[in-house]
């Protein structure tokens, strides 16, 4: 791979904890609104996205007419390569969220089924409401998605005595055992207490949790979702929490951020978290070892971590 000598940075923080540099790269700051810092625009090679911008605050990437590559700060690079057009690499940050992400869906689970935010509530209110919730041990969980993340989950998964299924985009057999095909999820729906989501959005998963698969969910199910907000039809999962009849505990949703009015907010059965999953103090010490990594490949030439082929 070509040598990539110009790199810009979202912001001089993370540019100071990932230098020093190596030899012959010059850095800039550039957060893809104004003008970048250090450097000319267009002698730009790489550019490292900001953590968690909106994807209209990225359209700005555009301007750099000679970039090569960009570097996200996301597992997901859903759009990414529609934005910087056919001659632009993508390398994203697989890794560095998988086990923040993780702990989160655990503690999604666990708190959706241990009626915590019910218990928050009665708290606010002083009320003392001791109630039989059914826990997550012995649980049926389907976890959707089999890559970095999802392994990780089904680590996490092991001490708490669950009856574990894995949806890939294949049915196979690896060292865990089992893996069923996505396309077969909703034949499995019915057996399914714990549904746990982490498989990219793409065309394939667009809505793949839509009215139809959660009708075939048990009562009771909760649907954890820590993958992007578009693969749950967020108008079906509604009118289905509406009945009382499922549970949801989810890091991401379609829109977001949520409006205000959405009618979600107002379910009690929902529990919410504003897209925090790779958000801990683990975050910017993981993405830092990643970026001195990809930056040593950039200045010699050599591969750098992650790259993504085009869908």
């Amino acid at each position: 791979m070509k040598q990539m000598r110009v790199v810009t940075f979202p912001s001089t923080e993370l540019l100071e904890a990932v230098g020093p540099l190596p030899e012959g790269i010059s850095a800039g700051v550039w957060d893809l609104g104004g003008d970048p810092v250090g450097v000319e625009l267009d002698d730009i090679d790489v550019a490292v996205f900001p953590y968690m911008a909106n994807f209209s605050a990225l359209q700005g990437v555009r301007r750099a007419k000679n970039l090569k590559m960009v570097q996200t700060q996301t597992t997901g690079y859903d759009g990414i390569h529609e934005l910087v057009g056919p001659e632009v690499g993508v390398a994203t940050a697989a890794g560095v969220h998988a086990a923040s992400t993780a702990e989160l869906a655990i503690g999604l689970a666990i708190a959706s089924l241990r009626g915590i935010g019910e218990s928050v509530r009665d708290q606010s209110q002083a009320h003392w409401n001791p109630q039989r919730w059914p826990g997550l041990a012995d649980r049926k969980v389907a976890v959707v998605g089999v890559g970095g993340i999802g392994e990780e989950i089904r680590k996490r998964l092991e001490p708490f005595e669950v009856q574990l299924k894995r949806f890939g985009t294949r049915a196979r057999t690896d060292e865990h055992g089992q893996i069923l095909a996505v396309e077969d999820l909703a034949a499995h729906a019915p057996d399914i207490e714990v549904l746990i989501l982490i498989v990219p959005h793409n065309a394939g998963t667009h809505h793949l949790v839509d009215a139809g698969l959660l009708a075939g969910l048990p009562d009771g199910a909760v649907v954890v979702n820590v993958a992007r907000g578009p693969v749950v039809d967020t108008d079906a999962l509604v009118a289905e929490l509406a009945t009382g009849r499922l549970r949801c505990a989810s890091d991401v949703f379609d829109p977001e951020p949520l409006p205000a009015d959405h009618p979600i907010w107002e379910l009690d059965n929902a529990l919410i978290i504003p897209h925090n999953g790779g958000n801990t103090e683990a975050f910017l010490p993981r993405m830092t070892a990643l970026l001195k990594r990809q930056v040593a490949a950039w200045a010699t030439g050599g591969t750098p971590e992650n790259l993504v082929a085009r869908p």
